[in-house]
């Protein structure tokens, strides 16, 4: 990916992070924050399932989900605040899903962390509106990736007739909604959730 934006003219610089460990999180927030001395753009797209029925969930395919995909959002948020306040700028959009806004069998973890994200995104934008800082999700449906890709023929073909589209999105869709949530002209967008979902969960 950064030989493509390299190649694009564009310039990057790749940080690994274990985004379970919230002092790692701090760390390469602060670090980003310090290297480039101000900070604009926030989007926390990191996730992972463990999937089972609720009966056979044990507390540590509970307690993953979450800390990756709800705790490391709010420590990369909080993180974040103050490099924007003091750039008077900010934008913050965190990766949501359809599973957070209807639920999904077998993901009682993974709506849940998804859900709050919504709850969270809401309290955190009416909190830094003032400060020049939106906060949104973006909550996307069925996309053609990694995740997705395990889910096997079977399960794909059940889900299409429930999209309305009938077919999977693209990355580069997801991508777009992001792109306008942190551009300059979005500025009046805020508390949202941009749903992705070829209208699925409509």
């Amino acid at each position: 990916m950064d030989a493509a934006i390299k190649a694009a003219g564009g310039s990057c610089e790749v940080r690994p992070c274990d985004i379970a460990n919230s002092a790692a999180v701090q760390a390469l927030v602060d670090g980003v924050a310090e290297t480039h001395g101000r900070l604009d753009i926030l989007v926390n797209n990191a996730g992972i399932t463990r999937d089972t029925l609720l009966l056979r969930m044990t507390d540590e395919q509970w307690d993953e989900v979450i800390n990756v995909n709800l705790r490391s959002v709010f420590v990369a948020v909080r993180a974040s605040l103050r490099p924007m306040m003091r750039g008077k700028f900010g934008r913050i959009v965190n990766i949501g899903s359809v599973s957070g806004l209807s639920g999904n069998p077998g993901q009682a973890n993974y709506a849940a962390a998804k859900a709050a994200l919504v709850g969270f995104s809401k309290t955190v934008a009416k909190e830094m509106g003032a400060k020049g800082i939106t906060v949104n999700v973006v909550a996307p449906g069925f996309i053609e990736t990694d995740m997705t890709e395990v889910l096997g023929d079977a399960v794909k073909t059940a889900v299409l007739p429930n999209i309305p589209v009938r077919r999977f999105g693209k990355p580069e869709e997801i991508a777009a909604a992001v792109a306008y949530a942190t551009s300059d002209e979005a500025g009046f967008l805020t508390a949202q959730t941009i749903v992705v979902d070829g209208g699925m969960a409509s």
